[in-house]
C-alpha cells in the first residue's frame, strides 16, 4: 500500500533491521472505544506492508479507549512501545508494552509511568548521561496552560524514579493560542492551551531542540522550544513562529538510511482523514526548518 492509504494520527518511525517500521494512533478509533495498535513496514518510506496488528487488548484489559501515540524503541535487546491508555473510569496515563520483535506481539510491561491522579498523554523517551527520561504532556484537563513535563525512568523502563517536573507551558509560547472550542467540547471556561507530540533532537550546535504541537492561528501546528544548555531539563526558550503552521502536527524526527534528518507528522488534522507525511528537517542558526527535501 501507499503512504497516502494509511489512515493514522501521531506517526512514529523506528529504523530497525534495515527497514522502516511505522506506528501510530488508529484514526477510526481515536475518539471512541479502541482495542489495539498496528505497524506498517517499508523499505523506502513510499510503499508499505500492513497493517499488522501488534497489540490487541484482552477482555479484562483495564483500558478501552485513548489508545494514543505509540512510540517504539529498540533498547537492551528488546522493543518497547511507549503509549497512552485510558478509560471512562481511569485518567489517561502512559505505559510501556514490550516485544521481542518490532512487529510484536506486544505485552503489557510497566506500571503507569505518570502520576495516577494526572491526565497525561504523548510520552517520548530521551536518553542523556546514562539516564532515561520520559517527556510528556500534562494535559489541559488538569492544567489549562498546557504543561510539558518530564520524569526520570528506571533503567528497565518499568517505573518512574523521580517526581515529574514542568519544562514549560504552551501558554508561554508566542505562537500557541487558546483552543477556540474549549467550552463547546470540554465544558471549560477561560483560556485553554494544549501541548502534545514532543520530539527531542540533539543539534550539532550543542543545543537540544523540541518540536511539539499546539493550537495556533490556523489550527493544529508545530513549534520549537530550544534548550541552549543541551540538557532536557532546560531552561527551554520558545521560538516565536511555528515551523508547520496549519492543520497538521504530532510528529517525530528520525534519520533515514541515507543519513538525512526526516520528520513525519499527520496531515490533515481532520477526523478520519489523517495521513502520515514525510518532510526533511534542517537546523540552521538556532532554528528548525521543515522542507520538502
Amino acid at each position: 500500500m501507499k503512504t497516502a492509504d494509511i489512515n493514522i494520527r501521531d506517526p512514529f518511525i523506528l529504523c530497525a533491521e534495515g527497514k522502516y517500521y511505522l506506528y501510530g494512533t488508529r484514526s477510526e478509533t481515536c475518539w471512541g472505544p479502541a482495542d489495539g495498535f498496528d505497524c506498517y513496514i517499508s523499505d523506502d518510506l513510499k510503499t508499505w506492508q500492513g497493517p499488522l496488528e501488534i497489540f490487541h487488548r484482552g477482555d479484562n484489559f483495564f483500558a478501552d479507549r485513548f489508545f494514543w501515540a505509540p512510540e517504539c524503541y529498540a533498547y537492551d535487546g528488546a522493543y518497547y512501545l511507549i503509549t497512552t491508555f485510558g478509560s471512562d473510569q481511569t485518567k489517561k496515563g502512559i505505559y510501556v508494552l514490550k516485544a521481542e520483535r518490532p512487529e510484536g506481539p506486544y505485552q503489557m510491561y510497566s506500571e503507569e509511568l505518570t502520576p495516577a491522579d494526572w491526565t497525561s498523554i504523548d510520552g517520548t523517551l530521551y536518553f542523556q548521561d546514562d539516564r532515561i527520561y520520559l517527556v510528556f504532556s500534562h494535559s489541559f484537563e488538569d492544567t489549562p496552560d498546557g504543561d510539558m513535563c518530564m520524569v526520570e525512568l528506571s533503567k528497565d523502563l518499568k517505573h518512574a524514579v523521580s517526581a515529574p517536573v514542568v519544562l514549560f507551558s504552551a501558554a508561554a509560547a508566542p505562537w500557541a493560542k487558546p483552543v477556540p472550542f474549549a467550552k463547546a467540547e470540554f465544558g471549560m471556561d477561560g483560556d485553554v492551551y494544549f501541548t502534545d507530540g514532543p520530539c527531542l533532537i540533539d543539534g550539532d550546535d550543542g543545543c537540544l531542540y523540541m518540536l511539539w504541537s499546539s493550537w495556533s492561528n490556523c489550527g493544529y501546528a508545530v513549534g520549537t522550544a530550544v534548550s541552549k544548555s543541551g540538557r532536557a531539563d532546560g531552561p527551554w526558550v520558545h521560538l516565536p513562529e511555528p515551523v508547520f503552521p496549519e492543520n497538521g502536527g504530532h510528529g517525530m524526527a528520525f534519520r533515514d538510511y541515507g543519513g538525512s534528518l526526516k520528520y513525519t507528522l499527520h496531515f490533515p488534522n481532520d477526523k478520519y482523514k489523517e495521513r502520515p507525511i514525510f518532510k526533511t528537517l534542517e537546523i540552521d542558526h538556532g532554528k528548525i526548518r521543515i522542507t520538502e527535501g
